[in-house]
C-alpha cells in the first residue's frame, strides 16, 4: 500500500510505500529481470529479445496512476492522501554487463532523446506537478538489479528541496537579470574541475 503522509514538523509530504518490501532483492545471479527475454527461458519484465533502450511501469512502485486510498483516515495534524503519480524503470541498454558511462555517445543521446520524450510526456498530465529522472547505484542505497537502468518518478507536489531551488533562482533572476543554472554551468565549463 502507497500513501503520502504530511510530516508536520518538516511542512513536507512523505510517501510511504510498504508493497515495494515485497521486491526481489537480489535475483539469482543468473537471472536478470530486465535482460531480454531468451528462447525457452523464463521470461522477463521486457518480452524482445533484443532492445536499445526500453520504458516499463515499474513493477514495485511508490506511486500509482490509479492510486488506492489510504488504509488510514487522516487528519488536520496528520494529513494522508492518494499516493497518485507514476514510477517507471528505463533500462538503458540489452548489455548487461556494462555502465551508462562506458556507452557509446551515439547510444547516450537516444537515451537523452527517450528522457525527454517521457519528462514531457509525464508532464503534461493534469496530476502530475515535478517529475525527476535519477539513477541510483550500489547495494548499500537499496538497489538490487546490477543491469544498467534508471528510474523515472512523475510526482503529484513539487519536492521542498525543488522548490528551494527554485526560489533560489528566481531570486537570483531577480537581482542579476540571468539564469542561475546557465551561470552555474558556465563557471563550471570554464573551471574544467568537476
Amino acid at each position: 500500500m502507497s500513501e503520502l503522509r504530511w510530516n508536520p514538523m518538516l511542512d513536507e509530504w512523505v510517501i510511504t510505500a510498504t508493497h515495494r518490501q515485497d521486491r526481489t532483492f537480489f535475483p539469482p545471479k543468473d537471472f536478470c529481470p530486465i535482460c531480454p527475454t531468451k528462447k525457452g527461458k523464463f521470461p522477463t519484465e521486457i518480452p524482445a529479445e533484443t532492445y536499445e533502450i526500453a520504458v516499463f511501469e515499474n513493477k514495485f512502485p511508490s506511486l500509482q496512476k490509479t492510486a488506492p486510498v489510504p488504509a488510514i483516515k487522516g487528519d488536520e495534524l496528520y494529513k494522508v492522501k492518494k499516493a497518485q503519480g507514476i514510477c517507471e524503470v528505463v533500462v538503458y541498454t540489452k548489455e548487461h554487463d556494462t555502465t551508462l558511462a562506458k556507452q557509446p555517445v551515439d547510444e547516450i543521446y537516444k537515451l537523452i532523446k527517450v528522457w525527454k520524450d517521457r519528462y514531457k510526456e509525464l508532464g503534461d498530465r493534469k496530476f502530475i506537478k515535478y517529475v525527476y529522472i535519477f539513477e541510483n547505484k550500489g547495494e548499500i542505497i537499496g538497489v538490487t538489479l546490477h543491469h544498467p537502468h534508471g528510474q523515472i518518478y512523475a510526482f503529484p507536489f513539487i519536492p521542498p528541496k525543488i522548490q528551494l531551488e527554485l526560489k533560489a533562482a528566481t531570486k537570483y533572476y531577480n537581482k542579476n537579470k540571468k539564469c542561475l543554472f546557465c551561470d552555474i554551468l558556465k563557471k563550471e565549463r570554464k573551471f574544467k574541475k568537476r
